[in-house]
């Protein structure tokens, strides 16, 4: 069990138990239980869409203490939507006590947490054969971005699968095996919950061992599917294309198309009419900046390499391309100071809706390119354009977890990202990635690994 996964089950055994403390604070005998239900599913809910999940707030509790107060409000707020569009009615008393126990719970559940860590429980113990280079990429991806917070990790080499990498030798928390004649015994001794194959040469290796563990009961994954599965993305510097060829994924039914597209048209029309007061106040403030335009359309790139005219806000100076076609980055000067605003907490991104309504763009998806940056990219990237077996995204997998980026190292970033979306669509994912945005609005670039 991961500790994000461990942290949410603690988290929903303290509302189970505040929660009859909060209908008892409120005094409100007409509270139904349903009622109550629906008010602690929100709260986790929103705990996870604001981050609270994510690995650098389980390592960092003090992140995740500071952010509670704001978590709060926030999910007192949702709370209290969803309660009223079902004609539920909340006194003040129940709301202010809601909001005490919840930030009590979240409180405690993290105490607990935290205890429970110092007593080495969120640990994975890893069966590694190979003490290659590729072993050495595994140990520090798994150290800065593992879905567990810590690692013992036992590293299993033949003279066949190439040289030991001296970094990994010289590593004091590393532990190399040079050879093993029972690999069975040894995945006993060092209690492994799984084996990873990642020798740089596996021409040499044998599978016979292999075979024994699992059927032992011992799950054996390569490496590729190992990173996919801690990490949530494609390993592109290290990519195997027999690997991607033959493994999961890739596959998009008729049926998964269809809720795809009916959940784009629910949810783009259940942002744009609440927020459609909030886009008319930053078209004014865009016109008001400097009387120019206040949208602007550009030539993007979709499903299958179709182009089609994106809407934006406008957030840079009317001459901002004269000299042609520049990657956005961080810190602009380009960018006007509405339209930092405006960035900041992706209003300028609200017009997109209508391309999302019109078809040309989906909810979730890849961030759309343009042709001429997308034409460089594919000649230096592999697999650049599988990222258009889906519609471009308002929103995606890159987005909520690579911050803006404009150079070839952060876009096969976030190549990886979105191949391990097009991979592994399904609906759930697109809710998971829209609830994530919130926390990107709220904490913009502060969560992105």
């Amino acid at each position: 069990m991961t500790a994000g996964v461990a942290l949410f089950l603690i988290d929903a055994f303290a509302l189970a138990i505040f929660w009859p403390v909060t209908a008892r604070l409120a005094q409100d005998g007409g509270l139904s239980q349903l009622q109550i239900v629906m008010f602690a599913l929100v709260q986790l809910g929103m705990l996870y869409a604001l981050g609270l999940y994510r690995r650098e707030c389980v390592a960092e509790l003090d992140k995740a203490y500071r952010r509670i107060p704001m978590v709060t409000a926030l999910s007192l707020a949702a709370s209290s939507f969803v309660t009223a569009a079902l004609g539920w009615t909340n006194s003040i008393g129940f709301c202010v006590a809601a909001g005490l126990c919840f930030a009590g719970g979240a409180v405690v559940a993290r105490a607990i947490f935290a205890q429970l860590r110092r007593h080495s429980l969120f640990r994975s113990r890893l069966l590694v054969i190979g003490a290659g280079e590729r072993a050495w990429d595994l140990l520090q991806i798994l150290r800065g971005q593992g879905r567990s917070l810590h690692y013992d990790l036992t590293f299993v080499h033949e003279e066949s699968f190439g040289a030991v990498d001296p970094r990994l030798a010289a590593d004091p928390n590393s532990h190399i095996i040079l050879a093993s004649n029972n690999l069975l015994k040894l995945a006993e001794r060092v209690r492994a919950e799984e084996i990873v194959v990642a020798p740089d040469d596996r021409r040499g290796m044998t599978l016979d061992s292999l075979i024994t563990c699992r059927a032992n009961g011992y799950p054996v994954t390569q490496y590729m599917s190992f990173l996919e599965k801690e990490i949530s993305r494609i390993d592109i510097k290290r990519l195997d294309m027999a690997w991607m060829l033959y493994s999961d994924g890739f596959q998009i039914s008729p049926i998964g198309r269809a809720l795809k597209r009916l959940f784009d048209i629910l949810v783009s029309l259940m942002i744009l009419i609440p927020f459609s007061p909030i886009l008319l106040a930053a078209m004014v403030a865009v016109w008001l900046g400097d009387r120019g335009a206040v949208f602007y359309r550009q030539e993007r790139v979709t499903l299958g390499g179709r182009s089609f005219k994106i809407l934006k806000l406008r957030t840079m100076r009317t001459d901002a391309e004269k000299g042609g076609a520049v990657w956005a980055a961080a810190g602009d000067n380009r960018v006007t100071a509405v339209g930092r605003f405006l960035r900041r907490t992706r209003i300028d991104e609200l017009p997109q809706l209508f391309n999302v309504l019109a078809g040309d763009m989906s909810l979730v998806g890849p961030r759309p390119e343009r042709p001429e940056f997308i034409e460089k990219l594919s000649q230096q990237l592999p697999l650049y354009h599988e990222r258009h077996a889906v519609k471009a995204g308002l929103t995606g997998w890159a987005q909520v977890n690579y911050p803006y980026g404009a150079s070839l190292d952060d876009a096969r970033s976030k190549l990886s990202y979105d191949l391990y979306y097009v991979k592994n669509f399904n609906i759930l994912f697109d809710l998971r990635i829209v609830l994530q945005t919130l926390r990107v609005v709220m904490w913009a670039g502060a969560d992105a690994r």
